[in-house]
């Protein structure tokens, strides 16, 4: 089973990385989460929000493993609790299909990024920073893990 996390923005600040990286190391072996960090539309080429959404969306669907489960994380998404989250991730898990979750870049994402996914997940109706959605995420996928695994990480 394996996690991938697609996200636009590259160049994260230190802080960025680190935190990511401090959750992802924690995963347990069997359950493998990787990034994959899409580049950037430039915002300084005169080109319209729509347009740069489209050339970000050929980018990410250039770079979705095959055969996989798609989530898209949007603001507008469904909410979970942790709980549920870590039910949602049992019941992917179980059908042995590997899960990528699409995070979109200063913009958000393109309308046919969104329509293409299996499920849109929300971790916040507020809007939050592309780089620390990575961090919030792969914080949330090891307290699922934590929850599956009855690992004490996930205090009730």
């Amino acid at each position: 089973m394996k996690f991938f996390i697609l996200a636009v923005g590259n160049k994260m600040p230190d802080w960025i990385t680190v935190g990511y990286n401090e959750y992802a190391k924690r995963m347990p072996r069997e359950i493998a989460v990787n990034l994959i960090e899409i580049k950037p539309e430039k915002r300084t080429t005169g080109k319209q929000t729509v347009q740069l959404l489209a050339a970000e969306s050929q980018r990410i669907r250039q770079m979705l493993p095959a055969d996989c489960y798609r989530i898209v994380l949007d603001e507008a998404g469904q909410q979970w609790t942790t709980v549920e989250f870590a039910a949602a991730i049992q019941q992917w898990t179980d059908n042995g299909t590997d899960i990528v979750f699409v995070i979109g870049g200063a913009d958000g994402l393109h309308d046919e990024v969104k329509q293409a996914a299996h499920q849109m997940i929300a971790l916040s109706k507020m809007t939050l920073p592309h780089g620390l959605v990575r961090i919030l995420l792969a914080e949330q996928l090891y307290r699922a893990a934590s929850i599956i695994k009855n690992h004490p990480y996930h205090r009730a």
